[in-house]
């Protein structure tokens, strides 16, 4: 097939709104290096994909690659994404990863992942591939179990931290959020918890502890908090694009005009302006503490994808004929 990326077609659109962003993010909600790498290689070289609201599907509109710039990937298995990345080489669009790194392997909180030592050598791979600047290890969440206390937190880090601190440049953290609804019930199912106030604080002396071996960027993932010697992250982050892409004089262009935060993002994020393609429960993963997908839903979302691989939705779903208004299709993307 063609490298040459395909603007949607007049007959594909279906009288959808198109969109063209520079940068796109793969995604929050859900994990597609891990699980949709194919279908998402798919979309990049037919040159658009669907995205439908989660909360209403009436409110769609197609997503051009045409003009996009940057990706970032999000994900805890990025093995199967690898053959994407020379086709990526090729189409002169950049990248990097946000690779989501834990140890709750004894607690069994991330069932559908491959065991901590093949995830610690698949970071050492990929960083040896696109440099240690372009994959930030992220410890996310940091929770507490009756077993599992601030001590046995950074213990775990450590051991993490002492493979693959040569193999990266920052790492993020975030602490449990049990605000939302579906972790609230994952909460109480499997005995995790949000560490107190003054548990966080042992934790963020612990980790400059490490650090001072590891001597990397210590961030905080979307928290409202001033942690001493800690920064405020930007996981899709305009100065990390700006020294890893110089060269690109369009993309240097767009981060000069483009430097509020994203507003559809949390208030404390600072995440530049991105479009996710992701969408709510379809990762099959199983994670207990994830935000975006329940793990009975992510299987079976999962499952209809594998019906309709090659479909322009995750699920291959169809959007409502309903064409959604402009100010509805702003507010979303």
């Amino acid at each position: 097939m063609s490298d040459n990326i395909q603007a949607p077609q007049p007959e594909d659109r279906d009288e959808l709104p198109v969109i063209q962003p520079v940068i796109v993010s793969a995604s929050r909600s859900t994990d597609i290096p891990a699980y949709y790498a194919d279908w998402f290689l798919r979309r990049l070289q037919k040159g658009y994909l669907t995205w439908i609201h989660p909360f209403n599907p009436s409110r769609a509109y197609r997503l051009s690659f045409e003009k996009t710039r940057v990706i970032i990937f999000w994900t805890k298995k990025p093995d199967p994404i690898i053959p994407c990345l020379d086709y990526l080489d090729r189409r002169g669009i950049h990248y990097y990863f946000q690779y989501t790194l834990n140890d709750y392997e004894p607690e069994q909180f991330e069932p559908g992942l491959p065991s901590l030592s093949e995830r610690l050598q698949a970071f050492v791979r990929l960083s040896g591939r696109i440099g240690k600047e372009r994959v930030v290890w992220r410890y996310d969440p940091i929770l507490k179990t009756g077993t599992c206390t601030v001590p046995d937190i950074l213990l775990r880090i450590q051991r993490i931290g002492d493979i693959i601190s040569p193999y990266t440049t920052k790492l993020v953290f975030s602490f449990v959020e049990t605000g939302y609804v579906k972790v609230q019930r994952q909460s109480r199912a499997y005995g995790f918890l949000p560490l107190t106030p003054e548990e966080k604080m042992a934790c963020i002396s612990g980790l400059k502890r490490l650090n001072d071996r590891w001597n990397l960027t210590l961030a905080s993932c979307a928290d409202e908090c001033d942690y001493p010697g800690i920064v405020h992250n930007s996981c899709i982050d305009g100065e990390l694009i700006r020294s890893a892409f110089p060269g690109d004089s369009d993309l240097m262009r767009f981060l000069d005009t483009e430097k509020v935060k994203d507003p559809g993002q949390r208030p404390a994020c600072r995440c530049i302006k991105s479009k996710d393609i992701g969408r709510y429960d379809t990762c099959p993963c199983g994670c207990v503490y994830c935000y975006a997908t329940r793990p009975a839903a992510g299987k079976a979302n999962y499952q209809k994808h594998l019906g309709a691989p090659d479909l322009d939705t995750i699920t291959g779903e169809k959007p409502l004929r309903k064409s959604p208004r402009d100010a509805d299709i702003r507010s979303y993307l």
